[in-house]
């Protein structure tokens, strides 16, 4: 990196901290600190959402996933627009009736404490898990590919996190989360377009999509009925459906950001905003990743773009073996490149050369023979190294080609986008803790100042958390992979219990609380033997389908109990 990208960066990310904490510093009390005084307008709103969700992991694993397997990814995220639907109609309506500061306050009102305990902790352990992830992931990149401490990446970004979210609580998340998707946004688009501009002169948008195709990365929609496959058209509107109304209503990382909006009206045009843009704002990230493939057909690839397995095979008695590989491939880059230049050249004389499509497959083919070789040799030097690249192949692209200063600016997208996940994964977990937890079990009453104060204190706390267990990520292996199923696990449990309480009202506290105990030691043992002991690629299941089954057992489950068991008890 050079010193005017430092700048960028530098700049970039103390003026949203400063920003964050300037204009919301004085939070009066929790309603303020929490709610953020419910002053938020619908498209801070929406935008707020938005950023919670995009976490670093987003621009740094999407795109690889796309240079790898295609747009197909884009499929999880067909259920969401009506999951939004759902939450405005139902979900919201009903939080802003009860004045609830989280969601699992309602579970006591329609339930009993016991069940909003349940909720709570299932909540508190999967948001505390995943608010490590959120640093770590980009923090382990981030590192390996500049060279930074490890703990040290993990320290300040949570650090620069800690530092606006205890000052303003959801107030200066919302207002920072408006700058960083600018940030984010901007960077993703004219790295898009830069990319663009960098394939060869005579080559059209058209022609890129049209090498994406014959290379199969351009298979959007698979209709294909097998559970195994994770990304279908139809686990996507399932799966995808259940978690995403799992993940926006029920999780108060989520919750959080629409209950501060002035009215009913606000969050609901927040999260429709949010519908409507997520799914285009995905397909765009997962295109620019298969764009970047695009420029690697004319350009040098290593075998492997995780750069600690390069420094790894140096030292090693296999790197003799390893630079044969890599001759073959630079070898192969050329043929690569002429094939994919003649069949540009007959695309835009309006012919679709079908033996031409056949070598750039059979190429790609032997492509994956030889990255295979080289993992199997990686392997070989270190059992434990991590060969699976996707995580690393954008940054390659950013630190390798992109000019000066944008390296800058798309590093403060990475850690922006770390530090916007983080700071509502803070507020969601202080709210919880304080409010649901510490507030709810003490016998006498405090004063507001006081609540206020435990709720920074519990944001600080789990603040730290977060550090240490990122600092401690190393023990782990696949750490990052475990983002996009960590959720799965406990949502369709807690999904359940919120469906039970809007749409059945005949099923009361002791049915809901026991069939939520089974239906997640159930998802536990179902997850264990169908997907974790498995290698990736060769699971059983679909990990979105645990978001349907964990919902739908909860609700069958705490509806049997409730008609055999528990058929006297009464609704609170």
């Amino acid at each position: 990196m050079q010193l005017f990208d430092w700048i960028v960066l530098i700049i970039t990310l103390l003026f949203i901290v400063v920003y964050g904490a300037w204009k919301t510093k004085g939070s009066k009390n929790v309603e303020d600190f929490i709610l953020g005084s419910n002053e938020t307008p619908w498209h801070t709103v929406g935008l707020s959402v938005m950023a919670t969700q995009a976490s670093a992991i987003t621009f740094l694993s999407t795109p690889g996933q796309a240079y790898h397997d295609g747009m197909g990814f884009v499929q999880f995220y067909f259920g969401l627009p009506i999951a939004m639907i759902v939450i405005c109609v139902t979900f919201i309506p009903i939080y802003h009736k009860y004045k609830v500061f989280t969601a699992y306050e309602y579970l006591e009102k329609r339930f009993d404490l016991r069940t909003r305990s349940l909720a709570a902790i299932l909540f508190l352990v999967q948001r505390g898990l995943g608010t490590g992830l959120t640093i770590y992931a980009p923090a382990i990149i981030l590192s390996a590919l500049l060279g930074w401490n490890l703990t040290y990446m993990n320290i300040v970004i949570g650090i620069l996190v800690i530092i606006y979210t205890v000052s303003g609580g959801t107030k200066a998340v919302n207002v920072t989360q408006k700058q960083q998707m600018f940030v984010i946004m901007s960077g993703m688009f004219i790295t898009f377009f830069l990319i663009l501009h960098f394939l060869p002169n005579d080559m059209t948008f058209t022609n890129a999509l049209h090498i994406a195709g014959a290379n199969g990365k351009m298979d959007i929609v698979d209709f294909s009925t097998d559970p195994e496959e994770k990304y279908t058209i139809w686990s996507g509107i399932t799966g995808g459906f259940f978690l995403a109304l799992a993940y926006f209503g029920t999780d108060q990382s989520q919750v959080g950001r629409y209950l501060s909006g002035k009215s009913v009206r606000e969050s609901q045009m927040g999260l429709i905003m949010n519908g409507f843009l997520k799914v285009p704002m995905q397909f765009f990230i997962l295109l620019t990743g298969v764009m970047v493939f695009v420029f690697f057909q004319f350009n040098p690839v290593p075998l492997n773009f995780n750069p600690n397995n390069k420094t790894l095979i140096e030292k090693s008695k296999y790197k003799n073996e390893y630079h044969a590989l890599e001759k073959k491939l630079a070898l192969l880059s050329e043929d690569k490149k002429v094939i994919n230049l003649l069949y540009i050249d007959q695309l835009n004389q309006d012919y679709d050369n079908p033996i031409l499509r056949k070598e750039l497959v059979a190429i790609s083919t032997k492509e994956k023979d030889l990255r295979d070789h080289a993992k199997d040799i990686i392997l070989k030097v270190d059992s434990g190294s991590e060969t699976n690249d996707k995580d690393y192949v954008f940054f390659h692209f950013i630190l390798h080609y992109l000019p000066k200063g944008l390296i800058g600016l798309l590093l403060a997208v990475i850690i922006s986008a770390a530090m916007s996940s983080t700071a509502s994964g803070l507020t969601a977990l202080a709210s919880t803790t304080a409010i649901d937890i510490y507030k709810r079990n003490l016998k006498d009453p405090k004063t507001e100042k006081h609540y206020l104060n435990a709720t920074k204190f519990f944001t600080l706390f789990w603040g730290i958390i977060a550090i240490l267990f990122a600092c401690v990520g190393t023990l782990f292996e696949n750490l990052i992979q475990l983002v996009n199923i960590i959720g799965s696990i406990f949502y369709g449990t807690v999904l359940g219990i919120f469906l039970v309480g809007f749409y059945f009202k005949f099923v009361k506290a002791k049915a809901i609380f026991y069939a939520a105990f089974i239906s997640q030691l159930t998802i536990f043992v179902i997850y264990y033997f169908a997907i974790y002991i498995y290698p990736s690629g060769d699971e059983k299941l679909g990990y979105l389908w645990l978001n349907f089954i964990g919902a739908l057992m909860t609700i069958i489950l705490s509806a049997i109990l409730q008609v055999t068991i528990f058929k006297k008890a009464t609704i609170k």
